[in-house]
């Protein structure tokens, strides 16, 4: 089985660049208002539409859970030969997990991150990483999980 997924996108070329680099994959199809990626690692389906009012949505996030800890090196590495920002959290807790783990952001501001559970732990988060920004009072506002 696979997962499919269709994103909308203001600009389709610079998506494609993006999801090329972040998923190690050239698409399997691409015209000028569609493309559509083919993985087996991981399995995935995604679909790319062209359209200049797309809208990313506030609070989603994206992630691929990478079977060992170089795979996160390796989506880092590709992701920065390519030009794309990207923000690196090693042995960070969240979600009630030890995790290494890469973010980026795609061209129309989906977050995606790619990561790595080295252990669970008893905390949901800690520190002030993507996954959890401390607020005011010390508390914890959770972005993914």
């Amino acid at each position: 089985m696979k997962m499919h997924v269709n994103l909308a996108t203001r600009d389709l070329a610079a998506s494609v660049e993006f999801y090329r680099a972040l998923l190690d994959a050239a698409p399997t199809k691409h015209y000028a208002d569609y493309a559509l990626f083919l993985t087996d690692d991981p399995g995935l389906e995604l679909a790319l539409d062209a359209d200049p009012a797309a809208n990313a949505g506030d609070g989603a996030h994206y992630g691929i859970v990478a079977d060992k800890p170089q795979d996160v090196d390796a989506t880092t590495a590709r992701l920065r030969a390519a030009g794309h920002a990207v923000d690196v959290e090693a042995d960070g807790t969240c979600c009630y997990a030890l995790q290494n783990k890469v973010w980026a952001t795609d061209p129309d501001g989906r977050r995606w991150e790619t990561y790595f559970v080295i252990a669970d732990t008893e905390k949901r988060d800690e520190g002030d990483t993507a996954c959890c920004v401390v607020n005011e009072s010390g508390g914890c506002v959770a972005t993914c999980c």
